[in-house]
């Protein structure tokens, strides 16, 4: 099972690479799904090399979209399942390596053409004692249908409505200052069987504990007596501060030897979706355990 906390599914008419399609928000019967806007890349990378930035904007429908930009805060956070979230903060954000109040976008409204394309532009300007790190910030890009049409009254003079789709997304913007270290430790690992014995639960607690963001990959395995891989999972990571995450491993085939025993493997190698330039090589973290 492969995961990402930050992309949503793509429909059919919209698949192009490296391109994030939006959800839906307010949607209307009958209305065209596959309707709104692309962006790419996923994730903006900024520096103290390289304060600007750019967002490719696609409109792949028939229809003008108008579109705005705006920024957030919001970091990856899991419950006590494993389950991944993203909640987004416009004020109020006490996070020290916040980058909302810095960022600026370029432009920040447009009316973009059917089949057409925008450049948006993004330009930090960090408080000048900035310390060594990384900064984050959510590019929330909305659009909406640049026309819609005005709904009449009956002739009975009722009064109608009409529901106009909104598609909002939020990509990860990362401002990097300064010499990074990415470090991860993982704090605890908890394996167990299912009732039914078919399949084994992995639950892995991980914090932090460079000065940039963890990202990587976390795969498990479950192995038997004889070392031979029963199963395995392959989950993507994006750390920011501590988080936790719940692989399961099915029991396939009768013929593994008992005791069976599970590897944990957290490491920045694997990702496919960010370029080798704008990844930062971390450390790994190999741990075993054994079951019952």
């Amino acid at each position: 099972m492969r995961q990402s906390s930050d992309t949503p599914r793509c429909s059919n008419r919209a698949r192009l690479r490296g391109f994030l399609v939006f959800g839906v928000l307010l949607i209307a019967p009958l209305l065209d799904l596959a309707a709104g806007v692309l962006v790419a890349p996923t994730v903006v990378f900024l520096s103290d090399h390289q304060r600007t930035g750019r967002m490719t904007v696609q409109n792949p429908t028939d229809k003008p979209q108008e579109v705005g930009i705006r920024f957030s805060f919001g970091l990856p956070e899991s419950d006590s399942l494993g389950n991944v979230h993203v909640s987004l903060s416009d004020s109020n954000v006490t996070d020290p390596h916040s980058a909302i109040d810095w960022i600026k976008a370029f432009p920040r409204k447009v009316v973009v053409p059917p089949g057409a394309t925008q450049i948006v532009r993004f330009v930090a300007n960090p408080p000048a004692d900035l310390a060594n790190g990384e900064y984050w910030a959510r590019i929330v890009v909305r659009a909406q249908d640049a026309e819609v049409a005005i709904p009449e009254a009956s002739e009975e003079g009722a009064i109608t409505t009409q529901l106009n789709m909104v598609m909002q997304t939020a990509i990860m913007l990362k401002y990097r200052n300064g010499d990074l270290l990415t470090q991860i430790e993982v704090t605890n690992v908890d394996v167990e069987t299912d009732s039914t014995g078919e399949s084994v639960s992995v639950t892995v607690d991980m914090v932090s504990r460079g000065t940039a963001s963890y990202v990587g990959m976390l795969n498990c395995r479950l192995l038997d007596a004889d070392k031979r891989e029963i199963s395995k999972t392959t989950t993507q990571l994006a750390v920011y501060h501590d988080l936790r995450r719940r692989a399961r491993l099915p029991i396939t085939g009768i013929d593994f030897r008992k005791p069976y025993q599970v590897e944990v493997l957290v490491t920045t190698k694997g990702r496919t979706d960010i370029a080798a330039e704008d990844m930062i090589t971390g450390n790994e973290v190999l741990l075993t355990q054994s079951l019952e």
